[in-house]
């Protein structure tokens, strides 16, 4: 097996498995482990992994996309930590805007019931987790349901949206980075999510450490556009401060 056969090979198992370890890389190719290891130093430089303490998981891009039922499965913990905190930060709002997603999903189910809300959301989940709430009206908007990720697209979407003021907008990403801003891999996708934070008169990005520093296709938004990012403790400090720099409040759960 080639080098090239066999970085193919791990991109494969890393999509379909979610991540990768080092030793049964090794063991499954037959292969030494600083030879993995060098394979994914080569994969981390064409941005088709992250590599982590023992192994990588693939970075998401134009071609690949992880489901929304891979996702609640994922760093589960650390996201409805990330959820709790964000919902805390809704202070006076009255109308919200929930991205598509599975921590913006937590975040719909961790806002306040005691109060009325207006939600806006493309996202199929959130609206029917939301339906039933009694003081909450919900607004699903219009357009293209793509399948894997349950949520609305396109430009009936963003028509919608673009007749609205929103109070605060929760938005994720596949992908936070310093030079690069927030990026996701579907353009459709990347339209709602810029139209959203427009519409916004505050936002905050939720999204588990493991988002910082990917790249994704399409760039939605700076950095600089939320007043708050809210993020897990895996994510260091130092790294935190850095993105704090410019200019949202950084909040480590």
């Amino acid at each position: 097996m080639t080098a090239e056969e066999r970085q193919r090979e791990i991109v494969g198992v890393a999509r379909q498995d979610g991540s990768v370890e080092v030793a049964e890389l090794a063991e499954r190719l037959g292969v030494a482990r600083e030879t993995v290891r060098r394979d994914l130093r080569v994969l981390e430089s064409h941005g088709l992994v992250r590599r982590t303490h023992g192994g990588a998981y693939p970075v998401e891009s134009a071609g690949y996309e992880t489901t929304l039922s891979y996702r609640t499965t994922v760093n589960v913990p650390e996201k409805r930590r990330i959820a709790s905190a964000a919902a805390g930060l809704l202070g006076e709002a009255e109308t919200v805007f929930v991205d598509e997603g599975f921590t913006p999903l937590l975040i719909a189910e961790a806002l306040p019931r005691d109060r009325p809300l207006t939600v806006i959301t493309a996202s199929l989940a959130a609206a029917g987790k939301l339906s039933t709430a009694g003081e909450f009206t919900v607004l699903l908007l219009g357009g293209r349901v793509r399948g894997g990720t349950q949520a609305t697209v396109d430009h009936w979407t963003t028509r919608m949206l673009s007749g609205f003021v929103i109070d605060l907008a929760y938005v994720g990403a596949n992908g936070i980075s310093r030079e690069f801003g927030l990026t996701t891999p579907d353009p459709a996708v990347g339209e709602v999510k810029a139209q959203a934070i427009r519409a916004a008169r505050r936002r905050v990005f939720a999204g588990c450490h493991t988002k910082f520093g990917a790249v994704s296709f399409c760039r939605f938004a700076e950095v600089g556009d939320f007043e708050a990012v809210v993020t897990g403790t895996a994510l260091p400090s130092a790294e935190a401060h850095r993105y704090s720099l410019r200019g949202p409040q950084v909040l480590r759960v």
